[in-house]
């Protein structure tokens, strides 16, 4: 109980927050490594899931390849980065986008890849070109788990980047690694509490971002009005779309 004392006893001190190194400053600080991290994953990460979900061949290997960075430890990488020249939030950016890249990658290549093939085939029915097809039809039926990737990357990094302070950086694991030099467990408990509270909050504003961008006829297609329509064995929209008028709709018709 003497740490959680001392861990509110820090709380209380507005020193703690304001000024150099107080927590406005490094929370600041973390976002923006955060921001610039999945930004840099995302440049690389989401073009390569798009063309790959597209076209329907390689994805698998893509996927794996990906996923074989999450074999390398985030504090190794710093290291390395440190060693070639590179240290404090620069270091950190670059690890973090390594790590941010398969949850990216992955989850749209899995997004397009799972549109239904009748509807891809009912597009290109409707002369649809290639390109037409991917960004009113594919891409719209990819969004929920395109932006569940981007949920996972962030909160992933949001986690991560207080490794920053150990190369350097600032973060908020300059509280908890100042904590740890100053013997203060009370300091490093309070740091962790307040990087799970960031995580926790983005995860939430994310939650509902992706709720926003959902087309509507996929956000209804998972209420259980919809399940209890076709129980009784009534017609029930395809969310996918097709001109006005006829028993389908295309995303955003």
């Amino acid at each position: 109980m003497d740490i959680v004392n001392d861990a509110l006893t820090w709380f209380n001190d507005p020193l703690n927050w304001t000024g150099k190194n107080g927590v406005v400053e490094l929370t600041e600080a973390h976002l923006r490594v955060t921001l610039y991290a999945v930004l840099l994953a995302a440049v690389v990460a989401l073009p390569a899931g798009v063309w790959l979900g597209h076209a329907r061949r390689g994805g698998t290997l893509g996927v794996v390849v990906a996923n074989t960075t999450r074999a390398l430890p985030t504090l190794a990488l710093l290291t390395l980065f440190a060693s070639a020249g590179l240290f404090g939030n620069t270091a950190t950016v670059l690890a973090c986008a390594i790590f941010a890249v398969p949850p990216l990658l992955t989850n749209t290549v899995t997004g397009l890849g799972d549109v239904d093939r009748d509807v891809v085939d009912a597009a290109r029915g409707l002369g649809m070109s290639s390109g037409r097809r991917l960004r009113e039809v594919e891409l719209p039926l990819a969004v929920p788990l395109v932006a569940a990737g981007v949920r996972t990357a962030v909160v992933q990094v949001l986690a991560t980047v207080p490794l920053a302070a150990l190369v350097g950086g600032q973060s908020l694991g300059t509280i908890v690694v100042t904590g740890f030099a100053l013997q203060n467990y009370g300091q490093v408990l309070a740091g962790g509490i307040l990087v799970a509270g960031l995580c926790l909050i983005a995860e939430g504003v994310l939650a509902v971002a992706q709720h926003l961008l959902t087309p509507r006829g996929l956000r209804e297609s998972s209420t259980p009005s919809r399940g209890w329509r076709r129980q009784r064995g009534e017609p029930s929209a395809v969310a996918v779309g097709a001109p006005s008028g006829s028993n389908s709709s295309m995303p955003g018709a």
